[in-house]
């Protein structure tokens, strides 16, 4: 692919190595700037489920050059089936193609796509420091100068904070914006064996709690499950994520019932509260400017958060290549690049999970999701 070369800055530094992290450094590097990647984790390791990719997502994936990959290590399919809780089916979802040659959606193991990325940024030779934040961002004469928390420093001509929805980036430089708020909601999520006759991604909604099945591989698969979150002082013994999770499954038919008779306590089990946040603009404070979880964390209900963080860090490299433009020009034209598109993902989500708490119809859940998802297929 032909890719302009950024010629308005020559170093920068990217605050965070999950996937907007890396989708950045990746995307910057190809356009010849010397990227440096830092992460807090000392093992650079993720933890999560699998994780659906829609077409968007997957067009994003291919322009960083990843798609060939995720397609053979996790798992692509052409449609999505809504069903009652109880497992009938009210209709099939024919997802479309957005561009020739593109799957239509996915799904994929967290770490395996994590470990694809990883490979990404080794290939471009790009630094990685692990087990490192910044204690001190400064907008000194046209670049940032880098306090590290080990105590070395540093000055870069760019400082990206991909660093998720704790940002230390966003507390460091961005005093007007704030914490995710609680939606109300909680995410249990499962990893196992992929049920037998689960050919395509599901959707089950008119029971007390939706949930949905993503196929992530041949043999492997995740489900998660949308509750009210109840507050409790304690975190959830493996006992209590299992015993629950069961709970929560009486009654519903199809192959979440399978899950629910098959699922054992060696099984990956996972319960968090959901929180989501659009922070209000500027996003950028000089040479420092945000991207993904930092700026626009959403919920899992549009399944794009990933893909709103790569698309995020595709847009900045291209802005910043812009012939003629000033780095702080390239950052704004970024940011409204982004800004409403990242808004309707974010609002979008927060609606449904209103809808969800509120035991909304099944149809208003579905029109509400199709609609939004038809909006992400357009260019961005």
């Amino acid at each position: 692919m032909n890719r302009e070369k950024i010629e308005s800055i020559a170093t920068a530094l990217v605050v965070g190595g999950g996937i907007g992290g890396m989708a950045t450094a990746i995307s910057l590097a190809r356009r010849g700037v010397a990227v440096e990647l830092i992460d807090l984790d000392p093992d650079w390791r993720v933890y999560g489920a699998g994780i659906t990719i829609t077409g968007p997502t997957l067009r994003a994936y291919a322009q960083l050059g990843l798609i060939d990959r995720i397609k053979a290590e996790g798992a692509v399919t052409a449609a999505s089936r809504f069903r009652l809780f109880n497992g009938t089916v009210l209709r099939v979802m024919d997802e479309p193609v957005i561009e020739e040659g593109l799957p239509a959606t996915g799904g994929i193991m967290r770490p395996v796509l994590h470990r694809i990325m990883q490979d990404a940024v080794r290939a471009e030779n790009i630094p990685v420091r692990l087990g490192l934040t910044v204690d001190a961002l400064d907008n000194v004469d046209g670049g940032v100068d880098v306090r590290f928390s080990d105590g070395s420093a540093a000055r870069f001509d760019l400082v990206v904070g991909a660093d998720s929805v704790f940002s230390r980036v966003r507390d460091l430089a961005f005093p007007h914006m704030g914490p995710a708020q609680p939606t109300g909601q909680g995410c249990w999520r499962i990893s196992m064996r992929k049920a037998p006759e689960l050919d395509m991604g599901e959707f089950y909604f008119g029971g007390a709690n939706p949930c949905g099945i993503t196929i992530c591989g041949p043999d492997s698969m995740y489900m998660w499950m949308l509750t009210e979150h109840v507050e409790r002082e304690t975190y959830m013994t493996d006992a209590e994520l299992f015993d629950g999770m069961q709970a929560l499954l009486a009654g519903y038919g199809g192959n979440a019932g399978w899950i629910r008779d098959n699922m054992t306590p060696d099984d990956w089990i996972n319960y968090r509260p959901l929180a989501a946040v659009l922070q209000p603009r500027a996003w950028s404070n000089g040479r420092i400017v945000l991207l993904g979880d930092a700026v626009h964390a959403t919920t899992p209900h549009l399944a794009s958060g990933a893909g709103m963080a790569v698309e995020s860090a595709i847009v900045l490299a291209e802005e910043l290549a812009r012939a003629g433009v000033t780095p702080e020009q390239a950052l704004a034209a970024y940011e409204d690049r982004r800004f409403e598109r990242c808004r309707d993902v974010v609002e979008t989500s927060i609606a449904i999970g209103n809808l969800q708490l509120a035991h909304g119809r099944p149809d208003q859940l579905a029109g509400l999701m199709e609609g939004a998802l038809a909006r992400l297929n357009g260019p961005y």
